[in-house]
């Protein structure tokens, strides 16, 4: 049997399979029919210290080494062997006043909450009636039905922080049976300002000693420590898969080109429309508008691609990303608006801060509080897979966010490509309707990120090309850039929002019974702003290179008068010794 693709064989401990874990062997049953047989490092190295020393577990490994199994096996295998030895429990809780849990897990967004809940319907697939889960952050479940079914104490909880701590308000639930808190994306947590939604938490727990903690993460910091003294004791820390992370690391091609801001969008219809990147393709900008801006300017050239963002409903977003997954679509265009905003201030240097009047630092702070979804993250929590490309159209606000944004390539040992736009300080401003206030920064950014892949053992070239080449290019810019105002903008949100509510619950269940009509779920379909300019969408011969024309025939010199040189010309003008009058039109001329 064939491992899954998305595992590295790296990552792969050979000496031990996942039958000498010891787990239960309905767990072993739905982990062959995956196509586990051999654990990751992680998995072997945690599931042991988990489940016969009963340790706390910290850990850091990177995406795609295991980390959901590393804690997901020790926790079902508790409760499956509690379950054995307390039969009665099930109906003992179906008396209490209050409903409780046994396990919870706690992940930075809903996005990640639902690819968990996948893998746990998964490996439960053999003991369903033994282990009931619920994912309390589910876009499908509404919370009505959430509350009904708590009521009924599921074993597993699956929830952001926000969303526990909201339920844990409530008079009919509690912690007190719990044996098992699981906090995945520790450090993504923290940056998504969950830390009061944490503490808050910390309060419900039961006082008991018995309580195990699992704390995982891709990356480990300081942050992290004042986590460990509040709910670990005497934890194991596993750091692992150095080696493999640099293996992957070294696959991933990182490119910066400066370049004014104008151009930016003059770049992505060359890229794109000649298709000079190959394979799928993920472009990071910054706020909402500047999605909707790049999308329809690239409709201009009749280029297609999808938006994701956090106003967006959640079971679009989820169905967007299954969908890109699938190699439905090869361009997405996603905000990252969450994380720059949780970021901003918390790396910047004080000596980066510009003096900005009262005023400028009250819209500031409205502005960060203006997220549509706080659950939403999209750098990091969402599992893209077999992206070719990470194109950084708007450079992030921190060197911490770059690597989450690059990491969405180069992944599970394949190669990857991450270009990123900057913005010269001089040339910030120049052209206010493409501009982006982050830009102003870029070359700052641009220097810490470098600094840090240095003492990574990293390089970031720049990427040398010659701008003159797509001179020719740029007056069909300037006309598609123009019919891209702002109302068309806001006219593209307003209709994207209704086409994705009208999709996201009441039709899913026609289009399931009626799959001939799927098509009008597609997500990359064309907004169109109010000016439409058809001719745009084809690019003329004359500016492509020589060697990408089609059918062109080479031809030379063409001289003025058709039938050769002037003196050739000159004599031919008689026939017979009378004049031709067909070749001597202006004496005929009245």
């Amino acid at each position: 049997m064939s491992k899954p693709q998305n595992i590295n064989d790296a990552y792969l401990d050979q000496s031990i399979t996942f039958e000498g874990l010891k787990l239960d062997q309905r767990l072993i049953q739905a982990l062959k029919e995956q196509g586990f047989i051999n654990p990751t490092v992680v998995q072997s190295s945690s599931i042991p210290l988990a489940l016969e020393q009963k340790k706390d577990i910290i850990a850091r490994a990177s995406t795609g080494s295991g980390k959901t199994l590393a804690y997901m096996l020790p926790v079902l295998q508790t409760i499956l062997e509690f379950k054995k030895i307390n039969p009665t429990y099930k109906a003992e809780k179906a008396q209490d006043a209050l409903s409780s849990s046994i396990g919870i897990i706690l992940v930075p967004t809903r996005e990640l909450s639902e690819q968990a809940d996948k893998v746990l319907s998964k490996i439960t697939t053999h003991c369903s009636q033994d282990i009931k889960a619920v994912n309390l952050s589910s876009s499908k479940l509404s919370e009505a039905v959430i509350n009904s079914l708590l009521i009924e104490s599921p074993d597993v909880l699956i929830a952001t922080p926000a969303k526990l701590s909201q339920i844990l308000t409530s008079k009919f639930f509690s912690l007190e049976d719990l044996k098992f808190l699981v906090i995945d994306e520790v450090d993504l947590i923290l940056t998504f300002g969950y830390k009061d939604d944490l503490w808050k938490i910390s309060e419900y727990l039961p006082l008991k000693k018995n309580l195990q903690t699992f704390l995982m993460s891709a990356t480990l910091n300081d942050d992290i420590q004042e986590l460990k003294e509040k709910f670990c004791k005497s934890p194991a820390i596993l750091k692992l898969n150095d080696d493999v992370i640099n293996k992957d690391k070294s696959k991933l091609a990182q490119y910066y080109i400066s370049v004014s801001e104008f151009d930016k969008f003059l770049l992505c219809y060359v890229i794109f429309k000649l298709n000079l990147i190959k394979g799928k393709t993920l472009i990071f900008v910054n706020n909402i508008d500047r999605g909707y801006r790049l999308k329809l300017v690239l409709e201009q050239f009749g280029v297609k691609s999808c938006i994701l963002n956090s106003e967006l409903p959640a079971n679009s977003r989820q169905h967007i990303v299954d969908e890109f997954n699938k190699n439905v679509y090869n361009l997405l265009i996603a905000t990252d608006d969450t994380e720059y905003i949780k970021e901003e201030d918390e790396l910047e240097d004080e000596n980066d801060i510009d003096n900005e009047s009262e005023e400028k630092q009250e819209n500031k702070s409205q502005k960060k509080k203006s997220v549509s979804d706080k659950e939403y993250g999209v750098s990091r929590g969402v599992d893209f897979q077999n992206v070719s490309c990470v194109l950084n159209f708007d450079l992030p606000t921190t060197a911490k966010s770059y690597v989450h944004r690059v990491g969405r390539t180069a992944r599970s040992g394949k190669s990857g490509t991450a270009i990123s736009f900057v913005v010269p300080k001089k040339e910030f401003g120049k052209h206010r309707p493409s501009s982006c206030d982050t830009c102003k920064k870029d070359e700052k950014i641009l220097n810490r990120i470098i600094k840090q892949q240095t003492k990574l053992g990293f390089d970031i070239k720049p990427y040398s090309f010659d701008i003159k080449q797509m001179e020719g290019f740029r007056y069909r810019m300037e006309d598609g850039f123009r019919a891209v105002t702002q109302v068309a903008i806001r006219e593209a949100r307003v209709k994207e929002l209704k086409q994705e509510l009208l999709a996201s619950d009441k039709l899913k269940r026609h289009f399931e019974e009626n799959p001939q009509e799927l098509q009008k779920l597609r997500h990359d379909k064309e907004l169109h702003p109010a000016r439409v300019q058809q001719h745009l969408k084809r690019v003329p011969d004359y500016l492509l290179p020589e060697s990408a024309r089609k059918n062109v025939k080479k031809i030379g010199f063409v001289p003025f008068h058709k039938n050769g040189s002037k003196g050739r010309a000159g004599k031919k003008a008689f026939k017979g010794g009378k004049k031709n009058k067909k070749s001597d039109a202006l004496k005929n001329f009245k």
